[in-house]
Order: structure tokens, then C-alpha cells, then sequence
């Protein structure tokens, strides 16, 4: 045991001996190792040193040659700009020189021209003196003043005048009519000859065409609900008969008459016939009728080369290709006038677009007054003072038919261009005035009465067809509105044959299964 315990000193003492030793030597080697970097550290900054001592030398150096290149080229180009400065100072001696001598050339002929100044003078005092002399001596031998013999010969040459420009006069206002009326047949029928405008004839009938003849079965429904659907929310009298693929829509009015075929044709095109979705093909057929609505409009405005009327204005045209008036269409009536009237001012020499644009919105009017009281023409006024329309276009349309006096020349142009448009072989016919009118006092009749939501004439104005507002009319009040309608149409109509009064009252209940 205790020669382990010795062998353990041992090995302690010498481990102890082991690291004395090491970290002397390490320590020293370290020391060592610093010294050489300090000195290897000031070599290099040494030499940092002489290499920048030598780089500024070489720059000052640099710079003192530039300087003194810079100055060789200044100092140079400063002798160039003298030369040229000593130049321009000659050229302006040489300018002075030449103007001098101008100066001295103008003061010579001003001296000249005073010298025949002078002379002048002196001959215009011998001329007057010779003039006095001479009508003293016609005074003498005449007998007459001057001024009695200045009046004289007037009298005589005014009496010769007037003579000869009441002559003149006459000869003039003659051949001004001979010209005035060959110009304006020449305006006229070379307005009508540059104008080529489409005559439409208005029909009260349109023909749906259908894939199949089992197709009407569909459109009249279970019971005739489908038909009965279709007639009330267009107010249009749908005609299934034997004609063979077809079906005919019948109505006085184009619009209903053009939503009932756009609905028809969509519900034939999709399959699916029941109330509820020609009530949904009837409302989208509206909106269709709306757009082409304003599209027409648009169309008309460009056609024509009009631009800048309002929005209103345009929708309003466009409801006019729907409007007739003695068989004419309404809206190409307008276009025609527009383009009449544009020819005429362009031989006259006036506005061409602002007589277009009045022949364009004379008949505006028409566009509402089935929906409003007053003549088209007052409506039309109305309508264009209230869209801030020009007061030329204002006073064309009032005057157009000569019931306010024309203001200006377009609307004499506007005024004539219509009669041409109206009065052209064909365009018109004169049954169409009081067939419209008869229907549209029918409405106004079934309209009038309480409780009443909207009324169609239909069949030609054979049948009357009169929706109610089911809230406010009862089932036994049905009875007795239908017979006040019948007796009111009697007492403030006059019609061939029978009127059938149709009295609707329809309740609907709707509700969702969820």
C-alpha cells in the first residue's frame, strides 16, 4: 500500500513538474511570436508611408501640367475670340459707312422732292385762279349762279335716275321671282332625288313562326292558362288557328306586340311553357324592347350625323320607330325630315347640322303623346325646352305645322321638308288617324274607372280588355264595373258593330318550399 501510494506522488509531482514546464515554454514561444508581428507591422506601414509620399508627388505633378495645358488653350482660344471681335468691328465700320452715306443720299432726294413740292403748289394756285375765271365767265354768258346751275343739272340727272332704276327696279324683282322659283324647285327636287328613305307601312299583325304544329298546344296550356297568361301580361290577342306553323299576335300597339313576339319566341326556343315562366320571358322581352329602344335612337342621331342630344332625348326617338302617323313611320319619317332639311340648308348656305338636328326632333311629341295630354307639338316644345334643346330647334318644332310664325330660316326648311316628307306618293294613309284614335280612347275610357290597373284594346277595338286591382274590386263588383264601362262607351263613342267588355280579376298567392 504504500508503494502505491508513493507511485501516486510520483505521478502527481511529475504531472505538476510536466505543466510547469509546458506552459513556460508555450509563454515564450507566444512572446516570441508578438515581436516579430509588431515588427513585421511597422515594415509595413513604413512602406504605406513612402508609397503615398511618392503618389502625391506624382499627382502635384499631374495637376501642374493640366494647369498649364488649361491655360496654353485658354490663352488660345481667348486670341481667337479677339481676332474675331476686331473682325466684327471692321464689318460694323463698314455698315456705319454705308448708312452714312444712305443718310446723305435721302437728305438730297427729300431737298428734291420739297423743291416739286413747291412747284406744285404754285401751279395749284394758278389753276384755281383760272378755275375762278372761268366760272365767272360762265356765269356771265349763262345768266346763273353757280349754285342755280349745280341745282339745274341735278334735277335733271335725278328725274334721268329715278327714271331708269324704277326700270331697273322692276326688271330686277321679275327676274328675281323667275329665279327664286326655279331655285327653289331646284332645291326641292334635288333635295328629294339626294334623299332615298324607306317607306314602312304599319301593320297590326306579327307572325311567330313555330318548329311544329304541336307546339300551339303548348302555347294555349291545360284549360287555355298559358294563352290567357300571355294575352294579359302583353295585352296583345294571341290568333291559333289552322294556319299551319304559325301563330298570329294581334295588337294595335307595336311595342306590346314586339315584347308578346320576343317573349314568344324565347318560350318556344326554350320549351318550358307554364305561367310563371312566360310571366319571367315577358319581363326579360321588355327589357330586350328597352335597349332596342335606345339602340334605335343612337342609330337614328348617326344616321343622321347628329350628336349631342340628351340621353332622354334619344330613348324618346327611339320609341318613335314604334309610333305611326297615317300609316308613316314615325321615326323614319324624322331621319327623312333630318335629312331633307340638311340638303336644303346646305343649297341656302345655313347650319347643315343645326337643321338637321331640328328636322330630327320636330315630331318628338309623338313619342308620348299617347301617355300625355296635349298635342304633339306642344308636348314637343315641352320636351326640348326641358332638355335645354337650342332655340332655333325650339321654335322649328313649334312652328313646323305653322301654328307659331317661323323665326328663322331652318324652321321654314324644317317646315317645308316635312310637307315633302308627308306628302311624297305613298307615304301616308289617311284611314290610320282615326282608327289609332278610336283605340286610344277606348283605353282612356276603361281607365278612367276606380279600381282599374290597366286596359288593352284589342281585336281592332272589337274587345276591350280591363285588368283590376283585386284589393280594391271584389268578384260581385266585377258585374257592375263591366256594365258602367259598357254604358260609358256607349254614350262617348262611336263604332261599328259590338265592343265585348272583358272584366280580369286575378289573385295570387306565392310562397317557397324550404
Amino acid at each position: 500500500m504504500w508503494y502505491a501510494i508513493t507511485a501516486l506522488i510520483a505521478v502527481i509531482v511529475s504531472a505538476a513538474i510536466t505543466y510547469v514546464v509546458t506552459t513556460g515554454l508555450m509563454k515564450k514561444n507566444a512572446d516570441s511570436k508578438i515581436g516579430n508581428a509588431e515588427e513585421k507591422a511597422r515594415e509595413i506601414i513604413d512602406e504605406a508611408l513612402k508609397t503615398a509620399e511618392t503618389k502625391k508627388r506624382e499627382a502635384l505633378l499631374e495637376v501642374k501640367e493640366e494647369s498649364i495645358k488649361t491655360k496654353n488653350e485658354l490663352d488660345k482660344e481667348i486670341k481667337e475670340r479677339r481676332a474675331e471681335a476686331q473682325r466684327m468691328e471692321r464689318r460694323i465700320q463698314q455698315k456705319e459707312e454705308n448708312i452714312d452715306k444712305k443718310t446723305d443720299a435721302i437728305e438730297k432726294k427729300e431737298a428734291s422732292l420739297a423743291a416739286k413740292e413747291e412747284n406744285i403748289n404754285k401751279m395749284k394756285e394758278e389753276i384755281s385762279k383760272l378755275n375762278e375765271q372761268r366760272l365767272q365767265e360762265l356765269e356771265r354768258i349763262s345768266g346763273l349762279t353757280s349754285e342755280q346751275a349745280k341745282d339745274y343739272l341735278l334735277k335733271i340727272v335725278e328725274d334721268e335716275v329715278k327714271h331708269e332704276t324704277a326700270v331697273m327696279i322692276k326688271e330686277y324683282e321679275s327676274r328675281a321671282k323667275e329665279e327664286a322659283d326655279k331655285k327653289a324647285k331646284e332645291y326641292v327636287v334635288s333635295s328629294i332625288q339626294r334623299c332615298a328613305a324607306d317607306h314602312v307601312s304599319e301593320t297590326t299583325i306579327s307572325v311567330v313562326q313555330l318548329p311544329n304544329d304541336e307546339m300551339k298546344g303548348r302555347i294555349i296550356g291545360r284549360e287555355g292558362r298559358n294563352i290567357r297568361t300571355l294575352e294579359t301580361m302583353t295585352g296583345v290577342d294571341l290568333i291559333i288557328d289552322d294556319t299551319p306553323e304559325a301563330v298570329i299576335l294581334s295588337g294595335f300597339d307595336p311595342i306590346r306586340r314586339e315584347v308578346a313576339r320576343i317573349a314568344l319566341e324565347k318560350l318556344i326556343i326554350d320549351g318550358r311553357i307554364h305561367p310563371a315562366r312566360i310571366e319571367e320571358m315577358v319581363e326579360k322581352a321588355q327589357k330586350e324592347v328597352e335597349v332596342m329602344i335606345k339602340e334605335e335612337g343612337e342609330s337614328a342621331t348617326l344616321e343622321v350625323g347628329v350628336h349631342g342630344i340628351h340621353p332622354e332625348l334619344v330613348r324618346l326617338l327611339g320609341k318613335m320607330k314604334f309610333r305611326t302617323s297615317y300609316g308613316q313611320n314615325a321615326l323614319k319619317h324624322s331621319i327623312e325630315v333630318a335629312q331633307l332639311s340638311g340638303l336644303l340648308a346646305a343649297e341656302l348656305g345655313l347650319d347643315v347640322r343645326l337643321a338637321k338636328r331640328a328636322g330630327l326632333l320636330h315630331d318628338i311629341g309623338k313619342a308620348v303623346d299617347h301617355e300625355m295630354e296635349g298635342s304633339h307639338i306642344q308636348l314637343g316644345v315641352e320636351l326640348c325646352k326641358k332638355y335645354k334643346e337650342n332655340a332655333t330647334v325650339i321654335n322649328a318644332v313649334e312652328s313646323h305645322h305653322g301654328d307659331v310664325e317661323a323665326t328663322s330660316l331652318i324652321a321654314c326648311i324644317v317646315q317645308a321638308a316635312d310637307t315633302i316628307s308627308a306628302a311624297r306618293p305613298g307615304a301616308r294613309r289617311e284611314t290610320l288617324e282615326t282608327y289609332t284614335s278610336r283605340l286610344k280612347q277606348l283605353e282612356e275610357i276603361t281607365n278612367n274607372f276606380k279600381g282599374v290597373d290597366k286596359s288593352f284594346a284589342i281585336q281592332a277595338g272589337r274587345e276591350v280588355r280591363v285588368m283590376v286591382v283585386p284589393e280594391q274590386i271584389t268578384d260581385a263588383d266585377m258585374v257592375l264595373l263591366a256594365r258602367d264601362i259598357s254604358k260609358q262607351i256607349e254614350a262617348d263613342m262611336e263604332y261599328p258593330g259590338q265592343i265585348k267588355v272583358n272584366v280580369i280579376r286575378e289573385s295570387r298567392v306565392v310562397d317557397y318550399a324550404k
